[in-house]
C-alpha cells in the first residue's frame, strides 16, 4: 500500500497476473481458397497482412479426387469449394510472393495428399527454402473420408500405404512439418457423438501407426519422433461443457496410447497437437447473423483450457450456411481470434479447469465409454476392418438420424429454426451480393483452356518417363514421394498423377451404411406411411425413389438421411452412394423405374449438374418422373433450377423430413 492508502500500481498489476509471462497465441487462420490460385493468392496476402499467422488451403474438388479441370466428372465443380491445383505452374501461382520457408501452411487434402506435398516441395525448392525447415501440415486422413467428407480414391489398404510413404519421408526430409492430420472434424460433421469423435480418430491413428511400424518406413529408434508429428484436427460444437471435456480426454488417452501402446518415453512427443475448426453444421441458414455467437462460443471450448489447447484455430464465417464467404466475411473471424488473444487476459494464466469436480468427473466418463468402444474396433481387427464392414459409417448415420429428429421434434433447441424463428430482415445478407462470393461462371472454361496449354507447351518426353518411374515405384511398394516429386517438377498434371496410381491401385466405393441403419425412435410416421401407401396404391406399386448425388462433391449426410426416412416412410429406396455422373443416374432411373429422382448437391455446382441431368431424362423420355434438389441453393438459384423444371428445391431450412417425405409422396401422386 502506498502512504494515501491506495493500491501501488506494480502491486496492482502483480495481483492481476499482468506481471506473468503470457503464453503465445494458437496459429491464426482462415480455411480459403476459390476461382484461380492467382484470386487465392490474392486472399493469402490479403489475410496475412491483416494478422493471420498461418494458411490453410482449401483445395477444390477434381484436385482432392485426382482429376484435371477438363475430366468430365470436374464438369461444374473446378473453383467451387476450393482452388484448382492442376500442376507445378498453379502451385507457382498459390504461393507467389509468400516465403514457404516462414510460412505455417496447412493443406486439407487427403487421396492426393503425396501429390499436393510434392507440388509444394516443388515450390519450395524453386524458391531456395530448406526443406528442413518448412512446417505445416497434410490432412491425409483417409479413413475418415471412407466415413464422412467422401473424398477417397483408393481402397483402403494402399491409402494407408501412401499414408505411411509421406510419413517416412517428412521425418526424414521435412523434420517440422506435420505429415497426417487425424481428422475428427469430419467425423462429428456426419453426426458422430463426442464418443464416437473420441473412438474413431485415437482408432485411426492407432491404424496408422501400427501400419507405419510394420512396413518399417520409420526406424525403431526414430519412431518416437514420428509419433510426435502426428496431429490432429477437431471439431467443437455447442455444448460447450462436453467439448471443453473432449478435447482434455483426447489428452489424457493420446498420452495413454504413445505411452502404453508404443513406450514413447519422451513427454514432448505424447503431446496432443491439433488444429480445430468449430463447428459448420449447427450454422443455420434463418438468422445466419446468429452464427456468430455460436462460433465464439465453439471457440472457447478449444481456447480455454490451457492444458488441452488449439494449436492452430480456423473459424468459419457466419454466412457459410448461405455460400461462400466473403473477405470482410473471414476477416470478421479473424477479429474473433485476435480480440481473445490479445484483449482478453486468458494467456495470463494456467489451466482454469484443473481441480473441477465436474470436468474431471465429465472428462473420466468420456474417456470409459471411448475406451469400450476403441476396444470393439480392435475386436473387429481395427479400423479397416470397422469401415470395410460398414459398423462406423452405420453408427454416424444412426448418430445423424437422432441428431436431425432431435431438431424435428423440438427436443433439441436450434434458435431461429425450431423455435424463435420471428425475425427482422437481416442487413447483413442483403444488398447486390445477397451476402455471400460466387465465383465467376467462367473459372470453368477458362481452366480447362489453361490446362490444355500447359499439356502443348511441356517436355511430354519428360512427363511421360517420371510418370514411367512412378508407375514402377506404386507397383513395387517402393516410397512414392521421390518419384511424385520429380513428376511435379516435369509438369505432370493432377489427372495424370492421378490416373496412374487409379491403374495400380483400382478405385474404391465405400459402404454407404444406410442398408443397416437402424430406425430410431422419434417421430411417429404414420401419417407418412398413410400418404406413401395411397400414392404406392394409385401407382399399383411401391413408390421408389432415386437419391443421387451427382459430381464430386462426398458431403453424403444429407443424401443418407433422406434415404433412410424414405425407406422408413416406405418408399423403396435406390442409392448409390456418392460421386455419379448425369448419365449414370440417369441410366439408373431408367433401369429401376423409379418413380422421383431426388439431387443432392452441396458443392455450389447444382446450377450445371442439374441442367445436364434435367437434359440427359428428357433425352432419355423421362422427363415425366419428377425430379427434386436440396443442398446450398441461393433464393435466385433455386429459381433458376425451378425453370429447368425441377419440381421442388430444399435447403437446410428445411429441417422437417417428415413434410419432405409428404411433399414427395403427394408430387408423384399428382403426377400418377
Amino acid at each position: 500500500m502506498t502512504k494515501t492508502g491506495t493500491l501501488d500500481p506494480k502491486s496492482a498489476s502483480d495481483a492481476a497476473g499482468q506481471s506473468k509471462p503470457k503464453d503465445r497465441p494458437w496459429i491464426f487462420r482462415t480455411y480459403a481458397g476459390h476461382s484461380t490460385a492467382k484470386d487465392s493468392n490474392a486472399l493469402y496476402r490479403m489475410n496475412l497482412s491483416k494478422g493471420q499467422t498461418g494458411l490453410s488451403v482449401a483445395f477444390d474438388l477434381p484436385t482432392q479426387t485426382g482429376y484435371d479441370p477438363d475430366h468430365a466428372l470436374s464438369r461444374g465443380e473446378v473453383g467451387k469449394v476450393g482452388v484448382p491445383i492442376s500442376h507445378i505452374g498453379d502451385m507457382r501461382e498459390l504461393f507467389d510472393q509468400i516465403p514457404l520457408e516462414q510460412m505455417n501452411t496447412s493443406m486439407t487434402i487427403n487421396a492426393t495428399a503425396a501429390w499436393l506435398l510434392s507440388l509444394y516441395i516443388a515450390v519450395a525448392d524453386e524458391q531456395g527454402a530448406d526443406r528442413s525447415k518448412l512446417s505445416g501440415t497434410t490432412q491425409n486422413d483417409l479413413i475418415k473420408e471412407y466415413l464422412s467428407r467422401g473424398t477417397y480414391v483408393f481402397p483402403p489398404a494402399p491409402s494407408l500405404r501412401l499414408t505411411t510413404d509421406i510419413i517416412g519421408f517428412t521425418y526424414r526430409e521435412m523434420p517440422k512439418f506435420n505429415p497426417m492430420n487425424v481428422c475428427s472434424y469430419h467425423l462429428q460433421e456426419a453426426g458422430a457423438t463426442p464418443v464416437q469423435e473420441l473412438a474413431y480418430a485415437l482408432s485411426t491413428a492407432i491404424a496408422v501407426l501400427d501400419a507405419v511400424k510394420e512396413t518399417g518406413a520409420v526406424s525403431e529408434e526414430d519412431f518416437p519422433k514420428a509419433v510426435g508429428r502426428i496431429s490432429f484436427f477437431v471439431n467443437a460444437g455447442m455444448r460447450f461443457v462436453t467439448e471443453i471435456c473432449k478435447m482434455r480426454a483426447f489428452v489424457d488417452l493420446w498420452d495413454e496410447i504413445c505411452l502404453e501402446r508404443y513406450g514413447v518415453s519422451e513427454e514432448k512427443y505424447r503431446r496432443f497437437r491439433y488444429g480445430v475448426q468449430v463447428n459448420s453444421l449447427g450454422l443455420t441458414e434463418p438468422q445466419p447473423e446468429n452464427n456468430v455467437y455460436r462460433i465464439l462460443i465453439e471457440m472457447l471450448a478449444v481456447v480455454l483450457s490451457k492444458k488441452a489447447r488449439a494449436r492452430a484455430v480456423q473459424l468459419p464465417a457466419w454466412n457459410e450456411a448461405l455460400g461462400l464467404p466473403r473477405p470482410w466475411d473471414q476477416q470478421w473471424s479473424l477479429r474473433m481470434q485476435q480480440i481473445m488473444a490479445f484483449e482478453s487476459d486468458l494467456l495470463e494464466y494456467g489451466d482454469i479447469f484443473d481441480g473441477s469436480k465436474e470436468i474431471d468427473a465429465k472428462v473420466e466418463a468420456l474417456k470409459a465409454e471411448a475406451k469400450a468402444e476403441m476396444a470393439r474396433i480392435e475386436e473387429m481387427g481395427g479400423a479397416i476392418s470397422a469401415i470395410e464392414s460398414s459398423y462406423m459409417k452405420q453408427k454416424l448415420v444412426e448418430s445423424n438420424a437422432k441428431r436431425l429428429e432431435g431438431i424435428e421434434t423440438g427436443d433439441q433447441t436450434l434458435v431461429g429454426v425450431n423455435k424463435f424463428n420471428q425475425t427482422e430482415p437481416s442487413p447483413l445478407s442483403g444488398g447486390e451480393d445477397s451476402g455471400i462470393l460466387t465465383v465467376d461462371p467462367q473459372v470453368e472454361g477458362q481452366a480447362v483452356d489453361k490446362i490444355k496449354a500447359w499439356r502443348a507447351q511441356r517436355d511430354n518426353s519428360a512427363v511421360e518417363a517420371t510418370l514411367a518411374a512412378l508407375r514402377q515405384a506404386a507397383e513395387a511398394g517402393e516410397n512414392i514421394m521421390e518419384p511424385s516429386i520429380a513428376c511435379a517438377k516435369a509438369g505432370v498434371t493432377t489427372g495424370e498423377w492421378g490416373q496412374v496410381l487409379r491403374d495400380v491401385f483400382g478405385e474404391y466405393r465405400a459402404p454407404t451404411g444406410v442398408g443397416k441403419a437402424a430406425r430410431v425412435n422419434g417421430d411417429d410416421l404414420s401419417d407418412v406411411r398413410d400418404a406413401v401407401n395411397a400414392t404406392s396404391d394409385k401407382l399399383g406399386r411401391r413408390l421408389k425413389i432415386l437419391v443421387g448425388k451427382p459430381g464430386l462433391d462426398g458431403h453424403s449426410n444429407g443424401a443418407e438421411q433422406i434415404a433412410v426416412r424414405a425407406r422408413d416412410s416406405g418408399m423403396e429406396v435406390v442409392y448409390q452412394g456418392i460421386r455419379l455422373t448425369p448419365e449414370q443416374i440417369v441410366n439408373t432411373a431408367l433401369e429401376e423405374g423409379v418413380h422421383v429422382v431426388g439431387l443432392s448437391i452441396l458443392s455450389g455446382s447444382h446450377l450445371a449438374l442439374v441442367g445436364d441431368v434435367m437434359q440427359q431424362m428428357k433425352e432419355a423420355e423421362l422427363d415425366d418422373v419428377p425430379v427434386i434438389v436440396g443442398g446450398i441453393i441461393p433464393p435466385a438459384d433455386e429459381e433458376e433450377l425451378k425453370g429447368y423444371g425441377v419440381s421442388a428445391v430444399y435447403t437446410p431450412k428445411d429441417f422437417q423430413l417428415n413434410e419432405i417425405m409428404k411433399d414427395i409422396a403427394d408430387l408423384v401422386g399428382k403426377q400418377a
